[in-house]
């Protein structure tokens, strides 16, 4: 999420060195706000989930009920097995899910404690925590969003051309990354196309439906506004539209972290906190 302004100057000899500012002061607040709110989100949200670690589709769910995921515990031969269930396929996941820690200090819980707030059992502090960080995200989100607008950034940072998007483009692009030839010169002052749609999927796509599934699920909205069950299909679906938008940012996350160290740690840090990024220039490419 950058804004590529210049600000650049040159060496005398060898490789041009070109300092531009990557990042306005706006997009790297909001950024590191976003890391703050996104850690606790999900760590409150898996919390929640653990108060009933199923999942389903329609108006209903309850224990009774068919789910399309969940994770539990099962005793099989006097031992207890942590299980994830995704349809009819099932993985034995003891020590992570299901079932949390070995010998004695094993305990029967969705996720572990360790990556949920409260550690322990408590799904009223759980939500508090959760609806103070989703409304901080969505003031942030919104500022961020408008400034992005107002700003021109959408459209001059992330709209992909058409020649971007051609199949060919789009094939070259996926076979630099899988081989780890990040763009360099001129070309690394602009986002690649993965990058931008990328971008735009999580901005315009999932955390939209994280909104308005997280509405969804409240019944104090849904009396207010009941066509959100009828748009999602049910308070279960919304719930668990929201629970595989939530594991996708996480997902994206992940390939964004990894993809900031191996193109460059220090100079990608050093950008999203001081706006300044370091791009190097062979004299040939200018």
């Amino acid at each position: 999420m950058a804004t590529l302004d210049d600000h650049s100057q040159a060496t005398p000899a060898g490789p041009m060195t070109t300092i531009i500012r990557r990042h306005s002061l706006a997009t790297r607040i909001t950024h590191w706000i976003n890391v703050l709110c996104l850690s606790l989100l999900l760590m409150s949200g898996l919390q929640i989930f653990n108060a009933h670690p199923a999942l389903y589709w329609g108006q209903y769910g309850a224990n009774a009920d068919p789910s399309w995921l969940s994770i539990g515990a099962v005793d099989e031969d006097g031992a207890t097995r942590g299980v994830l269930r995704i349809g009819k396929l099932q993985i034995t996941t003891t020590g992570l899910l299901g079932v949390s820690g070995t010998g004695d200090d094993a305990a029967e819980r969705g996720f572990p404690s360790w990556i949920t707030i409260p550690s322990y059992q408590d799904l009223a502090t759980g939500r508090r925590w959760h609806l103070f960080f989703a409304w901080l995200f969505v003031i942030n989100g919104s500022i961020y969003a408008l400034i992005g607008f107002l700003s021109g950034h959408f459209r001059r940072d992330l709209a992909p051309s058409g020649e971007e998007i051609s199949p060919r483009h789009l094939g070259q692009e996926i076979a630099d990354h899988a081989r780890l030839r990040f763009p360099k010169g001129e070309k690394a002052r602009r986002y690649n196309v993965l990058q931008k749609l990328a971008y735009l999927i999580v901005i315009f796509i999932l955390l939209p439906l994280m909104f308005a599934t997280g509405l969804t699920m409240s019944p104090a909205m849904d009396a207010g506004y009941p066509f959100l069950l009828d748009l999602f299909g049910g308070r279960q679906t919304a719930r668990s539209i929201h629970f595989i938008c939530a594991w996708s940012i996480v997902l994206f996350v992940f390939v964004h972290i990894a993809m900031v160290i191996l193109s460059g740690l220090w100079n990608n840090m050093r950008s999203m906190i001081t706006g300044r990024y370091v791009i190097e220039t062979e004299r040939d490419d200018r």
